[in-house]
């Protein structure tokens, strides 16, 4: 297996992302935190380029890409966001991109993906192996793989948000909740919170029917989702925890949580009508987690992150105004 990355990976991934990722904020809320009974930070990666999180891994990766190797450019497998941050920085990079992406992928992130230079292959999320199709893909074109989060440096840059908040928060936090999907956010998140802020839990936060990471801490291995569909969460339903994160995840979270569309759906309300924030269902969960008590954070110092924003409008609208 590859080497997880460490501490100082993430701390020269911000280096290499800064002035071009957007240094997202630190907010606070009054109502929530009235709520809570906790002090909250809230980080809102919906403001970062392309609408989440990802694309600060996906330069960290690619900017790495040595100029020889370049032309033949990269191939990505995605719902979604990782296509986009992909797609964007191969674009500034100079770098064709070829994003394999699930037939019922959003239509607004199959248009950005698409906007932002990428050429798409569709695949059927029940029937297809993504990674066997993105793989001769690759082989075909002689491109370089960029995983969604299996990848050192994809975990170094997700890692620089988590990084961010230790530096911007002030206080010393209790507790960060972070969305799970691949796992390469809360991994990011754990290496820097292990060494600048060893007291704080970090717990990641997956929809009902793919808490595999949550199954995963508590078995020590890495658990299967029983389906590949099924919730509205569309970023956060990889069908396993990753070999790499996984190796970190098991070392640095405190646990899983896991919410219902229920719960989710009543953040994404909340985060409009309060923190007016448009956040996607997957990016919604650490702030589901909080609002419906899935953990005890009264008279804590709270993080959670809102780690994307591209959701469908015609949902957005059945979810949030009704």
């Amino acid at each position: 297996m590859i080497a997880a990355p460490t501490s100082d990976d993430v701390v020269c991934a911000a280096e290499r992302i800064a002035g071009v990722a957007v240094r997202t904020p630190l907010l606070t809320n009054a109502k929530l935190d009235e709520i809570t009974g906790a002090r909250v930070f809230v980080k809102p990666e919906v403001l970062q380029r392309t609408g989440s999180f990802k694309f600060r891994g996906a330069y960290n990766r690619l900017s790495q890409i040595a100029a020889v190797d370049r032309a033949a450019g990269v191939v990505a497998w995605s719902s979604g966001n990782h296509a986009q941050g992909v797609a964007l920085a191969a674009t500034m990079l100079g770098m064709p991109s070829r994003i394999v992406m699930p037939a019922d992928a959003p239509v607004i992130k199959v248009e950005r993906t698409r906007g932002y230079g990428a050429e798409i292959v569709f695949y059927d999320r029940l029937t297809d192996d993504r990674e066997a199709i993105g793989r001769a893909l690759a082989a075909k074109h002689g491109a370089v793989i960029v995983p969604p989060y299996d990848d050192p440096h994809i975990i170094a840059g997700q890692g620089t948000a988590g990084l961010e908040i230790t530096q911007d928060a002030g206080v010393t936090l209790d507790t960060v909740l972070v969305p799970a999907g691949g796992g390469g956010l809360a991994a990011g998140t754990a290496l820097v919170f292990a060494t600048v802020s060893t007291d704080a839990q970090i717990f990641c936060v997956e929809p009902d029917g793919f808490d595999d990471h949550g199954r995963s801490l508590i078995s020590g291995e890495r658990e299967k989702n029983a389906s590949a569909d099924g919730s509205f969460c569309d970023a956060l339903m990889a069908p396993m925890p990753g070999e790499i994160t996984f190796a970190v995840n098991r070392r640095h979270l405190a646990g899983g949580l896991s919410v219902s569309d229920d719960d989710v759906a009543a953040a994404m309300r909340f985060a409009y009508s309060e923190l007016k924030l448009v956040v996607e269902p997957g990016g919604a969960v650490a702030l589901a987690a909080l609002l419906s008590n899935k953990i005890d954070v009264r008279s804590q110092a709270v993080a959670i992150i809102l780690s994307g924003g591209n959701v469908d409008p015609g949902l957005f609208a059945r979810l949030v105004v009704g």
